[in-house]
């Protein structure tokens, strides 16, 4: 039988795609999995949990306790695979076609796969000068909502560090900036009526409507007005409604209409702005119709990411990566949060491509996984240098 610590970087991501981690669910059998690896390694390992029970982040780090060491990332969790038509088990590593198939290949066990690989080379290291710190956080995929308490507890703790690498798929490609994200929900009330006499009541799809309306025109003034960056796909902060519930028959004027929207914002864009003028139409139709009441709630955010151009951890990487230049993404990360709790440098870089995530027969190519592997070692190796 081989021993953990002599699996190779596809034998470790089959034992971890092998854990269901679907977000919202326990993680604890990962977590037990690799801490245990790490330990035998004789990695310093700090387990810190969630509000929810079975839900852990952990912590860990080999080498010598200096301030100036490096952090590489992952979240745990993956999103759900139910009603997506996967012609392989997605729980289980399957090749076929030269190409590696399995719920998180890409996003992001593959990075987590590596990150170990990483550790048992830097433990195998005898002249690190600085520690090599692995992250590994729960629930990334409903908003980077399970990483705040392991930052929380970094922060209280005063830890310090040269800089921090998420290793999410970018095609090893160093990206400094993506857009924060704010989700937000608008319950609309209204009063019930026949729908023969629709004046009697106070219809709350037409509220919502109104408060439609509202966003859409603020997505066209930032659209046309609004802070742009070139280095986007999409130059400029979005705003788009993605839900919409209300009504419970045809012939009843509808008393209660749900609304649930998202803003993308440029780094540096604050939300409240934008808040504020939805809530001065919500307070507008208030005051026009009667038994009209809007509420507005923001369900999650979490901040965009902007790392200097000119940071030197950035260009540490980029020699490694090759690139020229650093790139923008447009999906977010839990960089932003690294980077507003512990105030270091964060580079958004690791192996695969986001657009096979979220989707049936997610897959990650054997070599897009040895590059991850080398890719690591060779930051693993600034700490030798450092």
């Amino acid at each position: 039988m081989t021993s953990p610590y002599e699996l190779s970087v596809r034998a470790i991501l089959e034992r971890l795609i092998a854990f269901p981690t679907v977000c919202r669910t326990k993680n604890v059998e990962l977590i037990d999995w690799v801490e245990a690896f790490l330990q035998g390694l004789g990695a310093r390992c700090h387990r810190v949990p969630g509000r929810e029970d079975g839900r852990f982040n952990l912590f860990a780090s080999i080498g010598p306790d200096t301030p100036d060491g490096i952090v590489l990332s992952a979240h745990s969790d993956v999103v759900p695979v139910e009603g997506q038509p996967w012609t392989t088990d997605p729980f289980v590593l399957t090749e076929r076609d030269g190409k590696l198939y399995g719920r998180g290949s890409s996003d992001m066990k593959g990075f987590l796969a590596c990150m170990l690989v990483a550790a048992r080379y830097a433990a195998s290291q005898s002249g690190l000068s600085a520690p090599l710190h692995l992250a590994i956080s729960y629930d990334e995929e409903i908003g980077c909502v399970g990483v705040h308490s392991m930052l929380h507890d970094l922060a209280a703790r005063g830890f310090q560090a040269r800089g921090c690498v998420i290793g999410e798929p970018t095609g090893l490609r160093a990206v400094s900036g993506h857009k924060g994200k704010l989700a937000a929900r608008i319950v609309c009330h209204g009063l019930a009526a026949h729908s023969a006499n629709p004046s009697r009541g106070c219809n709350a799809i037409g509220l919502a409507t109104e408060m439609v309306k509202a966003i859409e025109s603020l997505q066209e003034e930032l659209k046309e007005t609004g802070v742009q960056d070139a280095q986007y796909e999409v130059p400029y902060s979005t705003l788009q409604v993605g839900l919409i519930r209300g009504g419970v028959a045809l012939n009843i004027v509808p008393d209660q209409c749900e609304v649930q929207f998202e803003m993308r914002l440029l780094p540096g864009v604050d939300p409240q702005p934008l808040l504020d003028r939805l809530r001065a139409v919500a307070d507008r139709l208030c005051a026009e119709r009667r038994h009209a009441r809007i509420e507005i709630e923001t369900l999650n955010t979490y901040p965009g990411l902007h790392t200097s151009d000119s940071a030197s951890f950035l260009h540490e990487i980029m020699r490694i990566t090759g690139d020229n230049a650093p790139s923008r993404i447009g999906f977010g990360t839990e960089g932003g949060l690294f980077r507003e709790y512990l105030g270091m440098p964060v580079v958004v870089c690791g192996p695969g491509s986001i657009d096979r995530a979220h989707k049936a027969d997610e897959f990650i190519l054997p070599e897009e996984l040895q590059d991850g592997v080398r890719f690591v070692e060779q930051v693993a190796d600034m700490l030798s240098r450092s």
